[in-house]
């Protein structure tokens, strides 16, 4: 399994909690820890590839604002995050399970604005170089952070060769089971990608889900994916804020993803 993440990403870029320091260490440590999965530095995204999903003008915005961030590493750490995503969904779209431990995420970036401490949809940027590639045509995006993934929404929603669903429910049984009946009850696509937000953990600001919950998770995007679309999955960073424990809920998800009990 391959991990997409740069040792830039663990410099602060903002001043927001997805944004500071300390944010990633303990899942670098722990996933470097795994002799299964292979570290792999992404390229920055290119505007082109960028503008598939976003204006110019938030493409530009994103440029400005990174002249006041820490350092001035916000665009250039958003775009290695658009860039990730791309490479994570390119090697899942030839059946190898990936996960993009990358940030900023990118749920709540929308075609034309940004919030929630997101710049880039990396989902959407992934997703719509695939097609313009002609490796997918459809997906099912499974979108498991905390807060609802609005930009998600506004970029692929109203195509119908986008799936998006938010799970509901409170605690592993609840939630796996509103999963797994979506799932279950979901046509057929190319490929399966996770928004994976760590922020349902039972000790992060969503109180819910425990670590073999995303496992789990990881296990039911496995069965589909098996099933359902040749075995082509993936999963992207997204919220998850308990820094010390983001490492064994991460690994969690990838022994899923790989279809590991």
């Amino acid at each position: 399994m391959k991990i997409l993440y740069h040792p830039l990403m663990l410099r602060k870029y903002d001043r927001t909690p997805a944004g500071d320091s300390g944010r990633l260490e303990s899942a670098v440590e722990v996933l470097g820890r795994d002799p299964d999965l292979e570290f792999i530095e992404p390229r920055p995204a290119t505007e082109e590839e960028v503008l598939l999903a976003h204006t110019k003008s938030l493409y530009e915005g994103v440029k400005q604002r990174s002249e006041s961030s820490p350092d001035g590493l916000l665009f250039e750490m958003a775009s290695l995050a658009a860039g990730g995503a791309i490479m994570a969904g390119e090697f899942a779209a030839r059946g190898e399970p990936v996960f993009g431990l990358i940030r900023p995420p990118g749920h709540h970036a929308s075609r034309d604005s940004h919030w929630g401490f997101c710049y880039f949809n990396n989902i959407a940027v992934s997703l719509l170089n695939l097609r313009k590639k002609g490796e997918i045509s459809s997906a099912f995006v499974l979108d498991f952070d905390l807060h609802l993934g609005d930009g998600n929404i506004d970029i692929l929603g109203e195509d119908k060769a986008w799936t998006i669903y938010n799970p509901d429910g409170r605690g592993d049984k609840e939630y796996l089971a509103d999963a797994r009946r979506v799932l279950d009850g979901a046509s057929d696509v190319d490929i399966i990608v996770a928004s994976a937000g760590f922020d349902q953990y039972e000790n992060d600001w969503g109180g819910n889900l425990s670590t073999d919950g995303f496992r789990k998770l990881g296990l039911l995007m496995f069965d589909f994916a098996e099933e359902r679309c040749e075995g082509r999955r993936y999963g992207l960073l997204e919220g998850g804020y308990n820094f010390q424990d983001l490492g064994k809920n991460t690994l969690a998800f990838c022994e899923g993803l790989r279809g590991i009990e």
